[in-house]
């Protein structure tokens, strides 16, 4: 998918505004970050970071480092507080809430012991926190407020704090 297709599906796929301006602006930045390849590159783009920066960290308060890797159909409802760690791994159309952040787990001595990957048809209440190596499968639900540090099983809803597996999905429509 090229540039222009890319920025059309993402600007139709979010509902609100604000989210509709932070993902966006992630493809549009994401779009020149894999074609960096070399110091004059970096140089010639560095006002474009600079600006995707600016926009999404200090005036919307979501921090979405273009490292990250987002499948198509991603949305953000509203956008505040949001943090995903530049590691993370994010499928198609997965659904992020406000005040949510997706990072990674180090040891007391600082060692990364690695970030999330998260599977398609994600949602991902507000006030949620998903921390370390874990993997979340496909047609998942994560309620509002969970902290999910375990692996998640696909076609399931999970909720709570820790998160623990509420109901198992039968079909991917969450039924």
């Amino acid at each position: 998918m090229n540039l222009f297709n890319s920025l059309f599906f993402s600007f139709k796929s979010n509902p609100n505004f604000k989210g509709r301006i932070i993902v966006c602006s992630y493809v549009f930045m994401r779009f020149f970050r894999v074609r960096m390849s070399n110091v004059f590159t970096k140089i010639a783009y560095a006002p474009i970071i600079v600006f995707y920066k600016f926009i999404t960290d200090f005036l919307l308060k979501c921090e979405i480092p273009a490292s990250t890797k987002i499948g198509k159909g991603f949305v953000l409802h509203h956008a505040t507080s949001l943090v995903l760690n530049s590691k993370v791994i994010l499928g198609d159309n997965v659904t992020l809430n406000h005040n949510t952040t997706i990072g990674n787990k180090t040891t007391i001595q600082g060692e990364d012991l690695g970030s999330p990957k998260i599977g398609n048809n994600v949602t991902v209440g507000p006030n949620s926190v998903i921390i370390g190596p874990i993997t979340i499968g496909d047609n998942v639900i994560i309620g509002a407020g969970s902290v999910v540090v375990k692996d998640v099983p696909s076609n399931s809803i999970v909720a709570g704090n820790p998160a623990r597996l509420i109901k198992k999905l039968t079909n991917a429509s969450g039924e």
